[in-house]
């Protein structure tokens, strides 16, 4: 006869029953299962009298090591982030051209450095290593830059605020605290202008960084790749996304790799020595001899490396800043692209033309911009629209990251974007933060140009 339901109910049942038993049983006894999927050897219900196995229900089998079990586990899983960080480097540098590794020398930098190095990469040059100096480093770091370029056999290419060969020249041209006047600014000059003129100067195909998914905020849901914003394909690969800061320190344990010497002086992440501090800043925790001295949550809690960076630093908006630039949103639309093409309204102004304007050549609106720049690919749109409702007067584009000082000697511009009115041979410059269509056409319309209706 056909086995009625609550009879396979019941031998299911006793089947369940009969195994949560033997698991018990087999942890009464210490035999516990390894990470690595070997059997459990269970005891039965008649191994042992009902006496001793009440007494094993008390307190575990001496012979049980649980620290053992958790390292055995914790070593199981560095296997598996290490294979497949491994894995998406060999996807990023066997599927693209010119793979490019933007270094600063952190703990998952250093991780991914030796990472590199063990796939052959650094000493074949299929992955170039490339470091921004913003001349606001820590010593520590650009001589530790040349310690691991010994370790491992390689040459990073160095980038730096434009036209500046050391601190004294950027000082002498940008100004000493312009950290401190203008951080935006700043982040433009020193960290994302270099780190875009790197890109493009290497050729890249695809860049890798270090950066997590417990970094927290921007960073919460990163995967291993992301494509480009623009134009499609793989821009990006993120070798480490999936890993904690504690895993790259068990890494680092693990190989006994170089890495910067802050870390055994209390700080968990290194960057300008003007806004980082040690954690606590009592430097109570360290990481000396890979072996962590100190309360090492205060670095591995969630969100916590960066805890030391950017300690001061507000955005304009007033919001705590937490990013250095070169990873907010629009920084990275493309390693290189130019702004108002393919048909665009707004016309390229030669070097001749744009010398010509300022000494009584055609009255026009003008943009000194940088393709670089987050705020000026915000720009770009509004700007597009005001050139299609001008009708006949002349709206120009003039790239200034590429020729400064004649901008800033003939054009206003210190930042960018910058907007000037040209009526007259004279140039106005447009103060306002405020960049949408209707208030930079009234502008215009005040300085005197005709504006269609």
């Amino acid at each position: 006869r056909m086995p009625l339901v609550d009879d396979t109910c019941s031998m299911m049942r006793q089947a369940i029953l009969a195994a949560l038993v033997a698991s018990a049983a087999a942890f009464q006894t210490g035999i516990m299962p390894t990470t690595s999927g070997m059997r459990l050897r269970a005891a039965t219900a008649s191994s042992a009298p009902r006496a001793a196995r009440r007494s094993l229900a008390i307190a575990p089998r001496m012979g049980f090591d649980m620290e053992a079990l958790i390292q055995a586990s914790k070593d199981e899983r560095l296997a598996h982030l290490e294979k497949q960080a491994m894995d998406s480097i060999k996807v990023a540098v066997e599927n693209n051209e010119n793979a490019v590794f933007p270094n600063a020398m952190i703990a998952g930098d250093c991780v991914i450095t030796d990472l590199c190095a063990r796939l052959g990469y650094l000493k074949d040059g299929q992955v170039k290593i490339m470091v921004v100096d913003t001349f606001h480093l820590f010593p520590e770091t650009m001589e530790f830059l040349k310690e691991i370029e010994g370790h491992y056999g390689f040459k990073a290419e160095v980038f730096q605020a434009v036209g500046c060969a050391d601190k004294a020249e950027y000082d002498a041209k940008f100004g000493a605290d312009l950290w401190k006047e203008d951080v935006e600014q700043y982040d433009k000059v020193c960290k994302v202008e270099p780190f875009q003129r790197g890109l493009k100067t290497l050729k890249t195909g695809v860049m890798m960084n270090g950066r997590r998914r417990d970094h927290g905020d921007e960073r919460a849901y990163i995967d291993l790749y992301e494509n480009a914003p623009i134009g499609g394909g793989m821009a990006k690969v993120n070798p480490l996304a999936y890993w904690t800061f504690e895993d790259c320190f068990d890494y680092i344990a693990k190989y006994k790799i170089p890495i910067h010497p802050l870390h055994a002086k209390g700080y968990p992440s290194i960057g300008d020595a003007k806004d980082t501090i040690p954690i606590p800043e009592d430097g109570s925790v360290r990481f000396v001899n890979y072996k962590f001295e100190g309360k090492k949550s205060e670095w591995l809690d969630y969100n916590s490396e960066r805890k030391g960076r950017f300690v001061g630093l507000a955005n304009k908006d007033g919001s705590t800043k937490t990013e250095c630039g070169i990873h907010v949103a629009g920084a990275e639309q493309t390693f290189d692209r130019d702004l108002w093409v393919e048909g665009s309204k707004v016309a390229e102004l030669s070097k001749a033309e744009a010398e010509k304007l300022p000494k009584g050549g055609d009255d026009a609106v003008v943009v000194v911009y940088a393709p670089w720049c987050q705020f000026c690919q915000a720009l770009e749109p509004a700007y597009e629209d005001l050139a299609k409702e001008l009708g006949d007067v002349k709206v120009y584009k003039y790239r200034g990251d590429e020729d400064r000082e004649f901008v800033e000697a003939n054009y206003n511009t210190k930042s960018f974007p910058t907007i000037n009115v040209v009526k007259g041979g004279k140039v106005t410059k447009y103060e306002s933060e405020d960049r949408d269509v209707k208030s930079m056409k009234a502008f215009i319309e005040k300085q005197g140009l005709k504006v269609a209706a």
